[in-house]
Order: C-alpha cells, then structure tokens, then sequence
C-alpha cells in the first residue's frame, strides 16, 4: 500500500514537473520567436518606428510583476497564482494573434508579459518547493535545459512559422502547449495546508508602486539613447518620476503590513549579496547575448546561422556545468563554487579583447563554450542556495527579488553597453552613426576594412565592460556573501 502511494507521488510530482518545463518553454520562446518575425509583421501591420516595443513591452511587464507575484506565491500559496499567471499568458497569445495594428500587438505583449511575470518566478520557486535540497539541482539543470533549448530554437522557429506560415502562428503555438501545462498543474499540483493568517493583507498600493516605478524607470533604460537622446526632455523627465516614484515606494512599503519587497530582502546578508551578484549577471550576459552575433557577422564575415551557432554553444555548457556545480559545492560550499565560476567567468570575458583581429570563428566559439560553464558553476548554486535559506513563506519572495535582479541587470546592461558601443564606434568612424545603424548596411565580410575594425574594437570595449561586470560580482560574494549560507533544515518543505 505504501508503495502505491510513493508510485502516485512520485508519478504527480513529475506531471508537475513536466508542467514546470512546458511553462519555462512558453516564458523562454516568448522573449525569442518573435525576433526573426519583424519584417513579416511590420509589413503586415506597419508600424515600424516602433517595433522595438514588442521586445521591450514584454520584458517590461514581465520584469516589474516578478516582486508582486513572489509575494503573491507567499501569501496565497503557488498554484493559484501560477493558474492565473498561465491564463494570463494565454489569454495575451490569443490577443496578439488577432492584432489588428502594431499599436494593438504591442499592448496585447505587454498582456502576455503579465502573465510571464508569473511563469517565470512560480515556476522557479515550485521547483525548490517540491525537491529537498540535495536533488534541487536535478529540477534546476532541467529548467536550464528548457531555457536553452529554447532560446536558441526560438528565432529559427519564428522564422519557419512566418515564412511557411502567417506571423500570428507564433503567438497560437502558444495555445495548445500553454493548455497542456495548465492542465496538467490543475490536475496534479496539490499543495500541503499550510498555517495562515486570519486574513490575508494584500499591498496592493504597494503594488502599483513598484509596477509604476519600475515601469518607468525600465521605460527611461530601454529607450534612453535610443528613441530619444540621454540628456532630452523625455529622459529626464521619466527618469525624475522614476526617482519619485522611488520614493513613494519606500514610503508606503514602510507603511504596509505585508509589503510587496519587505525590507528583509536587503537586510540578510546572503539574499542581498545574491541579489546583488545575479545583477551583475544580468549585466554581462548582454556581453555576448547582445553584440556576439554582430560581431560575428560584421567582422569574422560569418552568416546568420553560422553566427547564431557561436552563440548558442554556452547554452550546451551551461546546463551541464549547472549539473555537475552540486559535486562541487557540497566540498566547498555555495560561495566558494559561485566565486570559482565567476573567477573564471571573468578572465574569460577579459581575454575576448585579446583575440586576434580578424581572427577565426573558433576562437570566440570556444569562448563562449567556456563562458557557458563558468556561469553555470556560478549562477545555479547561488539560486539553490539563497532558495535553501529561508521557508515556504518567504521563498516566493525571494526567488522572485532575484530573479528581478537580474534582469534589471539585463535591462541596464543593454542600455549601458549600448552607449559604451555608440561611443567607441563614433570615435573611430569620426562620429558617424550608431552600431546598429553601421552594422544594417553591412553584408557579411563585404564591410569596409575601417568599419570592421571599428565593430571590433567597440564589442571588445563591450566585453571589457563585461568583465568590470563580472568582478564586481565576484567582490560582492567575497565581502558581503557570508562564507557559509545559513541553511534551513527542511528547506524543502
């Protein structure tokens, strides 16, 4: 009898798990599919000038929902918010395949983005919800795995349903994987009962707060630069009511019962220091995520598919290193494998300025192959770890300021390096254009010695800043990191 019931468990828990996976799969695409698709879109829909939003729109949303949802998860427990999140998803899908305009498709994205907000940190959290510590990095290297896969399937994908097919495939796709998942977490996701307080006090105004101010400073990142110069009146002003947004947050998070980003996220050394840390991440993945491929095809003279593939390399190391990182931090603990991995994350990035000029495609191929398993020694034991440090109750919340972390890293990463490149590129070429503007009217190998020379040289500054990046995260687990996490026992339950 008891081994019916273990079978039945064990058989629940991995339709859940295989719910987890599909829901990673549909947050992963999602930020991806669409890329190759523009040109059939725009021509469809027009809206050209603004097509960046659908990218922007979604990682915004997603982005500044993530702390809501993890107090959410906290308060209300997993699976009602990781329904409602998928319902949401769906329900923007549905919308952006029926986009009558680019003005309709951006909005019904940032509908999507609501619902990935809590695909992305549910998921996360249930996964160190239903291992106990010593088999977390099974469920995590499996997430891991989704993620890459997915990322670099995404574009290819994108681009044989709007070539073969109609644009609006992408988002219907979504449909039938999405209802798989849903179903299967409605089914077979039962949460233990848990203690909880008479009435449940939600921040709402809290709430809106981070999702404004968030919104508005992300919105001052993304198009700073770029739609609009720095030093403009539209920058300034998002960026002045960012600030005060700011500080109506803190105030009314003071304020509140149950705030939405309680103080003690930054107040324990460990979540801070790895809050922190994955910001860095953020950062310098937008190193190679970002400027790789063009500099691939710009100046090793590289095709799109060729290019793409240097790239994509660090997803197969990543996860395996991720795997393996639980044999080592287990000898040496959760810092100390987190600071190997971005020790060697850091010469690595350092050494891709060093690399000959034109060079060979191997070169930074082998690079990022080496990159992919110096962040997965980093990354994976610091989310196990901060995970195995606090209770059910306060994990949602914590995976989810994480998990914000870095991709606000993200965001200020590609603002940051962007500028860093601009600035490079005009200094060589004597003030001329933008890297984005340069490398569109360029043709494989076909570009002018001067302007291959000058993309180099500004994705080596890119990688240089990247390596700053990296360091930084280092210094941080070495100074404010303690040497050993303080672990709950039954960090599982």
């Amino acid at each position: 009898m008891r081994d019916t019931a273990q079978r039945t468990a064990t058989g629940r828990r991995g339709a859940v798990v295989a719910a987890l996976m599909l829901s990673m799969a549909l947050a992963a695409l999602d930020s991806t599919i669409v890329s190759t698709a523009v040109p059939q879109i725009v021509g469809d829909l027009g809206g050209f000038s603004v097509f960046s939003w659908l990218f922007s729109g979604y990682l915004l949303a997603v982005t500044v929902t993530l702390p809501v949802y993890g107090k959410l998860s906290d308060t209300f427990g997993r699976k009602p918010v990781l329904v409602a999140g998928a319902a949401v998803f769906l329900l923007g899908s549905l919308l952006c395949a029926l986009a009558w305009n680019m003005g309709a498709l951006i909005a019904f994205r940032i509908v999507q983005g609501l619902g990935g907000g809590a695909l992305q940190g549910t998921v996360q959290t249930l996964a160190a919800d239903l291992y106990p510590l010593e088999e977390r990095p099974k469920i995590q290297s499996k997430l891991s795995t989704v993620w890459a896969v997915s990322a670099v399937a995404g574009p290819g994908l994108g681009g044989v349903l709007a070539a073969y097919a109609d644009w609006r495939w992408i988002f219907l796709v979504n449909l039938p994987i999405g209802a798989v998942a849903l179903w299967l977490i409605v089914r077979h996701l039962h949460e233990p009962q848990r203690e909880r307080h008479a009435r449940a006090r939600v921040d709402w105004a809290g709430a809106l707060a981070v999702f404004a101010c968030g919104g508005v400073l992300l919105a001052a990142l993304v198009q700073g630069g770029v739609a609009w110069p720095w030093l403009s009146a539209p920058s300034i002003a998002l960026f002045g009511t960012g600030l005060a947004l700011v500080g109506l947050v803190v105030v009314i998070e003071r304020r509140a019962a149950e705030p939405i980003i309680p103080g003690w996220v930054w107040r324990r050394r460990t979540i801070a220091a790895v809050n922190l840390a994955l910001g860095a991440l953020g950062l310098l993945m937008v190193a190679p995520s970002v400027f790789l491929p063009t500099y691939a095809q710009s100046v090793l003279g590289l095709a799109p598919v060729a290019a793409g593939f240097v790239l994509s390399v660090w997803t197969l190391s990543w996860p395996l290193s991720a795997a393996l990182s639980q044999h080592v931090y287990r000898r040496i603990g959760f810092r100390n494998t987190s600071m190997l991995g971005i020790g060697a994350a850091t010469l690595i990035l350092l050494a891709f300025p060093f690399l000959p000029y034109p060079g060979a495609a191997w070169q930074p191929t082998l690079l990022m192959l080496l990159l992919g398993a110096a962040l997965g020694l980093f990354q994976l034991p610091l989310i196990v770890g901060v995970q195995s440090t606090v209770g059910w109750a306060e994990r949602g919340t914590t995976t989810a300021s994480v998990l914000f972390c870095r991709q606000t890293g993200q965001t200020i990463g590609a603002s940051v390096f962007g500028a860093v490149a601009n600035g490079v590129l005009a200094a060589r070429l004597g003030g001329a254009g933008d890297l984005d503007s340069v490398t569109r009217g360029l043709d494989g190998g076909t570009a002018p010695e001067a302007t291959r020379r000058a993309i180099a040289d500004a994705v080596h500054a890119v990688y240089l800043g990247a390596s700053c990046a990296a360091a930084l995260a280092f210094l941080v687990l070495l100074f404010v990191a303690p040497r050993r996490f303080p672990v709950l026992h039954g960090s599982g339950d």
